[in-house]
């Protein structure tokens, strides 16, 4: 299994999608192995934080370039492989395959994307049809987003999710219980870990997303006293600088699609903790122009873009 693995790995890394039959073998691998882990993953240190991807998948190459491929690095993606960018089917196989080869060293949170409402609106269902001539892949892959974790946490000390807290969870160990293997529900606290943002307020307030909640710093305090943990983790909101510090230090927010939709002009980050849960925050810009292949943009594509 290794060497055919290895084979996809190589022919998904030339930005080849590999075959029908090969997606939904992958997935099934895949599958088999999310469905052993937590909802709360384990993680040790030194690790990599990465954000969101959005199919940005040469900014994907550039980063392991940068910051070291696997598995020499540990990384720990944040959710929001897929939609929007051009290449989501390459994006999202890459790093399932990475997880399948590697499983100790690619550690996947579901985002808010990783659905199958939202995919069919911002571009992975219909980049699916596009590639593939019909919908089976973009089934294949949905399945899984299912197993995927909804949080990790890191020697546990650092929480990690993709969006953020939610006025229905005070402990981990709630968000051990959750069912997780179904779709993004509209509401309640499996929804709220993919959907909720911090703001500059003092508790709770509804969210502009209509989805989730916007979270204050009492409340980051308090779940981080609550849980014996130094801070949270988490990515869902565009950071022009890549990475964004709130509350002392209480939720830092990653992002890792730079020059977002090709067009926004910010820089993508990575959060790096060693073996002493040290932080280094290290920034990148996207993949020169000669190395990358992009698709005719068209209005209906850049669209999927609206934050």
């Amino acid at each position: 299994m290794g060497s055919e693995l290895d084979n996809w790995i190589e022919q998904l890394r030339e930005c080849r999608p590999i075959s029908e039959a090969q997606v939904k073998k992958l997935c099934h691998l895949a599958r088999d192995i999310l469905a052993e882990e937590s909802n709360v993953q384990n993680v040790y240190a030194p690790v990599s934080l990465c954000g969101d991807i959005h199919g940005q998948f040469y900014d994907l190459l550039e980063l392991f370039r940068l910051f070291g491929d696997v598995p020499r690095t540990n990384y720990l993606f944040m959710g929001d492989f897929v939609d929007r960018g051009f290449y989501s089917v390459e994006t999202f196989l890459l790093l399932l395959a990475l997880k399948v080869r590697y499983p100790d060293r690619v550690h996947l949170i579901r985002g808010n994307h990783e659905s199958r409402q939202i995919t069919q609106v911002y571009g992975f269902y219909d980049e699916c049809i596009r590639k593939f001539g019909n919908v089976n892949v973009w089934r294949y892959c949905t399945e899984v987003f299912d197993y995927i974790a909804l949080s990790a946490l890191i020697e546990n000390k650092i929480f990690s999710v993709h969006g953020g807290l939610s006025p229905s969870i005070r402990t981990i160990d709630q968000i051990r219980i959750i069912d997780r293997k179904q779709e993004v529900p509209h509401d309640g606290p499996m929804c709220d870990l993919l959907w909720s943002d911090p703001e500059e307020i003092e508790g709770w307030n509804t969210s502009p997303r209509g989805a989730g909640y916007l979270f204050g710093g009492v409340i980051v305090q308090n779940f981080n006293e609550t849980n014996n943990i130094t801070q949270i983790t988490r990515a869902h909101q565009l950071v022009m600088e890549g990475y964004r510090s709130m509350f002392n230090g209480g939720c830092i927010t990653v992002w890792s699609a730079p020059n977002y939709c090709h067009r926004c002009g910010n820089v993508g980050a990575v959060l790096e903790f060693d073996e002493h849960l040290n932080p280094t925050y290290e920034t990148f810009d996207a993949a020169p122009n000669e190395v990358c292949t992009l698709p005719f943009m068209t209005l209906s594509v850049l669209s999927y873009c609206s934050l």
